[in-house]
């Protein structure tokens, strides 16, 4: 008896640390549950669209290490403040591996590298990352999750990628400097950390995995924040105060909950695919809040873009 007890509860463990699968693709019949979760990822999509000149706004005031601490500071207090409110329990000691990734990646890593991209590249050209990070997260998402997207999927979202990449380059001149390399840097652990968020969306709620997650970074955070704001000058204005809050609050903290909730509810893959559409969306704010010049091609690309996005949706992963 107590050996067949021993191998329930080794099944029990076993089953309880197997790789979770990002949510399956819904079926027809479940087309509320895919259109909520493509809204919400859309929202989200929408809110990092304005990271990039958010985070130019925020370095009229603030220097880059400056910046990235006291918004990560801010975006944990927050957060911290919604878990303790709502009681919510600590998660189970298997989720906190995902939970380091998803900090190094969407807290840490990506906003320090691009904020340092920004010091000398657009807005406009650092949207090659976001142009590229849809591809790269499904090809995490595959690796991580064993997930298999049709081969309608994977060439719809080469396509797209493929359109990004062409007209950031093309407004680039074709060069590649530090500020790309801090860029593709940031893409790559940035995918890492999305994929690893929508795994744990499919078993703890969206907003508690990056509140977790940023919580986790506030020890880390806050030593950053004692140790850059003495040497980084700070000069507050009204739009390094918006672009600090916006960055903490916004893109950070309440539009990563939605975006993990939305990749919950219709899979990494598919969800990742509609940041497509986020350069597009960077490029009009940063003509609307920064002067920024639109170039030529971005209708064209515009177009391409969607129709690619409308292709993934469609494919079944």
């Amino acid at each position: 008896m107590r050996a067949q007890n021993s191998a329930i509860e080794r099944e029990r463990v076993a089953l309880a640390e197997r790789p979770i699968a990002a949510a399956a693709p819904l079926t027809p019949q479940d087309r509320p549950g895919r259109l909520a979760g493509t809204v919400l990822a859309a929202i989200g999509v929408t809110s990092f669209s304005l990271t990039f000149p958010a985070t130019v706004w925020g370095l009229e005031g603030f220097g880059p290490y400056s910046l990235i601490s006291v918004r990560c500071v801010l975006a944990a207090l927050v957060a911290g403040a919604c878990l303790l409110v709502l009681r919510v329990r600590v998660p189970e000691r298997r989720h906190w591996a995902g939970l380091a990734v998803v900090a190094a990646g969407v807290v840490v890593g990506f906003p320090l590298l691009t904020t340092l991209a920004l010091e000398t590249a657009t807005t406009a050209h650092s949207a090659v990352v976001v142009g590229l990070l849809p591809l790269t997260t499904a090809v995490f998402s595959s690796i991580r999750t064993g997930s298999r997207p049709s081969r309608t999927f994977w060439i719809a979202a080469c396509v797209g990628a493929a359109a990004v990449i062409a007209f950031t380059v093309q407004q680039s001149g074709g060069a590649l400097t530090r500020a790309d390399l801090l860029l593709f840097g940031a893409l790559l652990i940035c995918a890492a950390g999305y994929t690893e968020g929508g795994r744990l969306a499919s078993v703890l709620p969206g907003w508690q995995v990056i509140a977790w997650a940023l919580v986790l970074c506030l020890p880390l955070a806050v030593a950053g924040a004692a140790i850059s704001l003495p040497y980084e000058p700070v000069h507050l204005t009204g739009h390094a105060v918006a672009g600090l809050l916006w960055v903490a609050v916004g893109s950070q903290f309440l539009g990563l909950i939605v975006w993990y909730k939305g990749m919950a509810l219709i899979g990494i893959p598919r969800a990742s695919q509609l940041q497509l559409a986020q350069p597009l969306l960077t490029l009009v704010w940063s003509v609307a809040l920064l002067g920024e010049a639109l170039p030529v091609a971005a209708p064209l690309t515009a177009a391409a873009v969607l129709l690619c996005i409308a292709a993934t949706q469609r494919a079944r992963g």
